[in-house]
């Protein structure tokens, strides 16, 4: 094995602990997944430059790009997880909860958790939710169903919140 090849061989095992280092976990979603696939791209393009191999290294940056933007418009159109928080304060002729689960279920709408608390001075119930459901990735609107239930009779107080990823 010449020079060359263990200069090239160190320079793309480095690049795949430096890619690695960039895959973590932050609270249940692992981010940083598709990251050491680009850095070794470029490191290669970069070597095929650095080696004199220019018309190899501009073919490959154009599928590279055309690769990224293709793959780019497609992420785009699919559905990601997104997640909020529903605070809702409902008298006693508002819905239970079980008409708001159904009715969030019915919109696509998922209940992870959900904390309840009754005042009997008040005669109000208090839910706090945490909710998840699926929509495009710069879909940033209060999902319908939230809407919806502010339109109910005996709905006090409702507060959406939307949850970073």
């Amino acid at each position: 094995m010449n020079d060359l090849m263990r200069l090239t061989l160190g320079i793309l095992s480095g690049m795949g602990f430096i890619g690695a280092g960039a895959i973590v976990r932050r609270d249940n979603f692992v981010v940083g997944i598709t990251t050491p696939a680009p850095i070794w791209f470029v490191t290669i393009i970069g070597l095929c430059f650095g080696g004199g191999q220019t018309a190899l290294g501009a073919v490959g940056s154009a599928i590279g790009i055309g690769i990224l933007t293709v793959l780019k418009a497609v992420e785009d159109r699919m559905k990601q997880n997104h997640l909020g928080k529903l605070s809702l304060v409902v008298d006693s002729s508002g819905p239970g909860g079980n008409d708001i689960r159904a009715l969030l279920a019915r919109a696509g709408v998922k209940v992870s958790s959900c904390a309840f608390a009754y005042n009997p001075q008040a005669q109000s119930t208090e839910l706090n939710c945490d909710l998840q459901w699926r929509n495009a990735a710069g879909d940033n609107n209060v999902p319908d169903a939230i809407h919806s239930l502010a339109q109910r009779p005996g709905v006090i107080r409702i507060a959406w919140t939307p949850q970073p990823k």
